[in-house]
Parts: structure tokens; C-alpha cells; sequence
């Protein structure tokens, strides 16, 4: 079943779909990276592609991507549904995504969802009356190690609090830059305290190491 947190139903679709001439020679491209015979491999950047251009996807866009790889709507319907990368509905400015699976549920994902909706004022696959940010639930994002984690549009914001969190989200509405990755100034993935090996310096080029 699909987890897509943005149904199609009740959406006024568009009549049609068309890429533009940049996207549609990018497009190109793409395709021609697989055999002849497999093209529909390229289902998933060209929906990505089809989405960035439009905002969502709609079925127009699906049925333009189908038509493109030759292969039944059906197919492209059925991988557009099943990743909640792809959204069904038109989201806001900032696409607010919180993961809260296991690892940054341990990690006070609750907290970062009270903090998304205080300063949204909204809830799970709802949009902002101005349609500045929607806000979404996901199930993983990739970088457990420093939960926990939100993406907004194509940006990670990680080790978040609930006050690093409210204080990313009102930036971005002010159309500021915060600074994306570790909120709490970790580098990489390293332990919270500190690096734990590999603590000395390199040591300089024709000095021996004492």
C-alpha cells in the first residue's frame, strides 16, 4: 500500500502536460543512458524531472512520461504511488517532510513535529492557507545516524531540537538561507562527544611522527 500522504482524489487535474523544450532534450538524454528495449528505466528521473517543471505530478504529467517511454500509464501510476517522493497534489513553497521512523522517533522526532506544526499551523498533509509550506510525514530519509531529521524541498536539516527546528522553518518563511545539515554543529556522523579515534593531527609533510 502506498504511503503517499497526498491522494489524487479531489484534485482539479490539468487537461494536458507537455515538457519544455529544455527538459524534453534533457529527457532525451536520460532515455538514451538505457539499452534499447529498456528504456522504461528512465521512469524515475523523467518523473522527477516532470514534477520539479510542474510543482506535482499530475495524471497528464504521467500519461506525458508514458507516452515518452512507450510503456502502459499503468506502469508509471504504479511507481508515482509508491514513493512519497513524488506528490499527487500540489504542495507549497517549502515541502516540509519529517521522517518518523524508529531512529529518529528514539531521537525526539515527536518534538520536531509539535515544533513543524507551532509555527505552521498545520498538520500532516495539509498546506499553509498561503500555500507557503506543506507538511508531511515520511518513513525514512536516509541519515539515521543524525536523527532527528527533516528534508525541505531538496535540503537536509539533521540533529534537530525542538527550538534548531522552529528556528529553520521561520527562517526559511522570512525567504532566509539556513545553514542545512547538523543543526547541533556535528561533523559528519561522529559521536555527539567528539571524534573517539583517529584524534591526532596528520602529521606535516617531511616531519617525522613522534
Amino acid at each position: 500500500m502506498s504511503t503517499n500522504p497526498y491522494p489524487e482524489t479531489a484534485v482539479t487535474q490539468p487537461d494536458s502536460f507537455a515538457f519544455s523544450p529544455e527538459n524534453a532534450e534533457a529527457a532525451k538524454t536520460v532515455i538514451a543512458k538505457y539499452p534499447e528495449g529498456r528504456q522504461r528505466s528512465a521512469v524515475m528521473p523523467l518523473l522527477d524531472m516532470a514534477q520539479r517543471q510542474e510543482g506535482w505530478l499530475s495524471r497528464a504529467a504521467m500519461d506525458a512520461v508514458a507516452e515518452m517511454l512507450g510503456i502502459p500509464p499503468i506502469k508509471v501510476y504504479e511507481v508515482a504511488t509508491f514513493y512519497t517522493m513524488y506528490n499527487l497534489k500540489p504542495v507549497g513553497r517549502l515541502h516540509v517532510q519529517v521522517c518518523t521512523n524508529i531512529s529518529c522517533w528514539l531521537r525526539g522526532a515527536p518534538e520536531i513535529v509539535r515544533a513543524c506544526r507551532d509555527v505552521l499551523g498545520v498538520g500532516f498533509g495539509e498546506t499553509t492557507s498561503d500555500r507557503e509550506a506543506t507538511l508531511a510525514e515520511v518513513e525514512c530519509l536516509g541519515a539515521c545516524a543524525n536523527a532527528p531529521v527533516m528534508q525541505i524541498n531538496d535540503d537536509l536539516y539533521e540533529d534537530l531540537t525542538y527550538e534548531s527546528a522552529k528556528t529553520v522553518l521561520e527562517a526559511l518563511l522570512k525567504g532566509e538561507r539556513p545553514a542545512i545539515g547538523s543543526q547541533s554543529g556535528r561533523r559528519g556522523s561522529c559521536p555527539s562527544s567528539g571524534p573517539t579515534t583517529l584524534k591526532a593531527k596528520t602529521p606535516e609533510a617531511g616531519k617525522e611522527t613522534p
